[in-house]
């Protein structure tokens, strides 16, 4: 059975601090929120034949790594320290408009190309295990000749499929460049888009059930709030697609030739999740529809009932108003049985009419 996560509450589709006007673009800022107290580096270093994983302490220690015929991946998890982040840039000779892309954890997805190394920025969705919760975080990308670095908002990511992928010698993850390594950690990210996008749709595929069968406040409740998750993961989608399809197109020296292959395989995958979110956002609006109409063709129903009775005792009402008069000499006083005469008449009208609406289907 799947766990279905809850996604986040959506307060605002956008965030800029009243701090961060007026700053800089090549500012060091950390612009986001702080969601880990402590910086963590760790390294993968890697060849066809030798393969070191550690943690380190210093930025200063990636620098052994910086001139080496191996792959080496960087993971940095926390965002907030402003001087461990300079010290990358000093590092790895980065222009500081890269770190300061990075620090923006509101940017939209996007690939830049600089002059010794590329830059690939993505919301990363990822489901956690214990709230059950969906977690949107930025992540960072940064590509130079022979080293990775990935930049996340805070520990714990989807990427250790990638990491036993590397552990287990797999071929052509431990034949690949750092290229290679950025395509499989983006198409983590994009199977983790179609994954969390599946997840709510099956509980909208569900709802249109109930749907069907009582319609009700809760059911219009839940398709509202679905709504609402929708476009919460639409807003990481769509640009990332975008961004996906620009990749595709890079002419960057750093992406060879048979990389690009790949990314293409990106698109199919990232174009996959945005219809799937469009075709599911269509449906709840027919579900929104359908609710509506059901509603209203209860209510119809429910009138023509009582329309249908009431005009049934106009007739009624009307002779009883009769013989409810105070006259003094009315004719049928003295028949014997103008009481039964008066009941009589009455059920005839109420079943002739009865019977009229029925051969009418008004009913």
């Amino acid at each position: 059975m799947i766990h279905l996560p809850t996604l986040p509450k959506i307060t605002r589709f956008i965030h800029k601090s009243k701090h961060d006007i007026g700053l800089a673009p090549d500012e060091l800022v950390f612009r986001g929120q702080k969601k880990t107290d402590e910086v963590v580096i760790r390294v993968i270093d890697f060849d066809t034949e030798t393969l070191l994983e550690e943690k380190l302490i210093t930025v200063e220690d990636v620098r052994q790594f910086k001139n080496d015929n191996t792959v080496t991946w960087v993971n940095v998890d926390g965002l907030h320290n402003t001087e461990i982040m300079k010290d990358f840039t000093s590092v790895f000779d980065l222009d500081t408009l890269v770190m300061a892309e990075v620090l923006n954890t509101e940017a939209r997805p996007r690939v830049v190309e600089y002059d010794n190394c590329d830059l690939i920025s993505i919301k990363m969705l990822r489901v956690d295990d214990t709230t059950g919760k969906t977690i949107v975080e930025n992540l960072s990308l940064v590509l130079t000749d022979n080293v990775l670095i990935s930049f996340q908002e805070q520990k714990g990511d989807v990427f250790e499929p990638v990491r036993e992928r590397i552990r287990m010698q797999k071929k052509r993850i431990r034949n690949g460049k750092v290229d290679y390594l950025a395509f499989a950690l983006l198409d983590i990210v994009v199977d983790n888009y179609l994954y969390v996008i599946s997840v709510l749709g099956e509980k909208i595929e569900t709802l249109e059930e109930n749907l069907l069968i009582n319609p009700n406040q809760k059911v219009i409740n839940e398709i509202n709030n679905y709504k609402r998750e929708l476009n919460f993961l639409r807003k990481s989608v769509k640009p990332a697609k975008e961004m996906i399809f620009s990749l595709a197109k890079t002419d960057s020296d750093l992406i060879t030739a048979g990389v690009y292959v790949h990314f293409k395989e990106l698109e199919d995958n990232i174009s996959q999740a945005n219809d799937a979110a469009d075709d599911y956002r269509e449906i709840l609006s027919d579900q929104l529809n359908i609710y509506h109409t059901t509603i209203s063709s209860k209510l119809n129903d429910i009138m023509k009932f009582l329309t249908v009775f009431s005009v049934i005792f106009i007739p009624l009402t009307f002779i009883a108003g009769i013989y409810g008069t105070n006259f003094e000499y009315v004719p049928e006083l003295s028949y014997k049985y103008s009481y039964f005469v008066m009941w009589g008449v009455m059920v005839v009208v109420a079943i002739g009419m009865l019977l009229f609406f029925r051969r009418k289907k008004w009913f």
